[in-house]
């Protein structure tokens, strides 16, 4: 059974009779007969009476109402699909790591709801872990989170590179290493720390890092917002390792001391990796979600104006 049968009987039952089909159809009377033919073939009984007028017969009226409701779904869904492609989506949902929410994507989603008004944009701030999977299920187009290799799998899968930024040491302004210009990491490793919540990228880095210094990481507490960092460290007590980003406000909170790390030395002098710790943002949506307009066009707007101050560009599949 095809679906362009389906088309064919509909129009005879609506016009009564195989011309009025054709004609209705926009093919010839014998297209029309050739596939009622083959339609009653696969049911295995005659759909109309052949008489000077086309009438149902038992089989048909049965028939009739399925098929209308065949067709008609069949023409909502592409019709859904039209719409699609013409940039009609009701929505668009984004899930993106927390320091893009507050500093970095306002100025894009402002943009985008002045060029796509009829689109509701819902952005959801998540860590990078519970992001990558609300994407891969379905429930967001589009996730803005720290690169993980192992987490970003399938052919189905595109990546941009958005940007890589330093981690910093938060610390209350009377803290002992606040004293520091550069923060040693043998003098970080004797402080309790607050920590992202486990399903965060961040908690996965600091730990991995402690873990190669051969040093114990002290998790003291977990949070899984900034404001929460910002009131613990203030304390006095706990210290925090954040992306750059996520310090806009506590670099002008008197209360808070914001320090980079400071490079270590080997034995013999020269500068060691563990000096080093950064963490990459990157850009993650399917390729289906990339050819809808809207989805698109939110990509392009990231793309252009995240971070403000500077920009890298790569795309890959993952």
């Amino acid at each position: 059974m095809r679906l362009e049968q389906l088309q064919a009987f509909l129009a005879i039952a609506e016009t009564g009779s195989f011309q009025g089909a054709s004609r209705k159809r926009g093919v010839t009377q014998s297209t029309v007969s050739r596939q009622i033919q083959a339609l009653e073939e696969d049911l295995g009984l005659e759909l109309f009476h052949r008489t000077s007028q086309a009438k149902l017969t038992l089989a048909g009226e049965r028939l009739l109402p399925r098929a209308q409701k065949i067709c008609q779904e069949w023409q909502s869904a592409t019709q859904e699909i039209a719409d699609l492609l013409a940039g009609k989506q009701p929505e668009l949902c984004v899930a993106a790591i927390h320091s893009l929410c507050a500093y970095y994507l306002p100025p894009v989603l402002q943009k985008f709801c002045h060029d796509y008004p009829q689109v509701q944009l819902r952005v959801t701030s998540l860590g990078s872990d519970r992001a990558l999977k609300v994407l891969k299920d379905g429930l967001v187009d589009l996730a803005i989170v720290m690169n993980n290799r192992f987490l970003c799998t399938g052919k189905e899968m595109l990546v941009e590179v958005l940007y890589d930024e330093p981690i910093e040491v938060l610390v209350a302004k009377n803290h002992p290493l606040a004293e520091y210009e550069h923060i040693p990491w043998l003098e970080l490793t004797r402080y309790p720390q607050v920590v992202f919540k486990d399903g965060y990228g961040m908690q996965r880095l600091i730990q991995d890092r402690f873990e190669r210094l051969e040093a114990r990481l002290h998790a003291a507490l977990e949070v899984n917002t900034l404001d929460a960092f910002r009131g613990v460290v203030r304390q006095g007590e706990l210290v925090a390792m954040l992306p750059q980003s996520a310090l806009v406000e506590a670099r002008i909170d008197s209360t808070l001391a914001v320090r980079p790390l400071a490079c270590n030395s080997n034995s013999n002098g020269s500068s060691s990796d563990s000096s080093s710790l950064t963490r990459q943002v990157v850009m993650v949506t399917t390729q289906d979600r990339l050819q809808i307009p809207p989805i698109k066009h939110f990509w392009q707007l990231v793309r252009d104006n995240v971070p403000p101050q500077l920009h890298s560009f790569t795309k890959s599949a993952c």
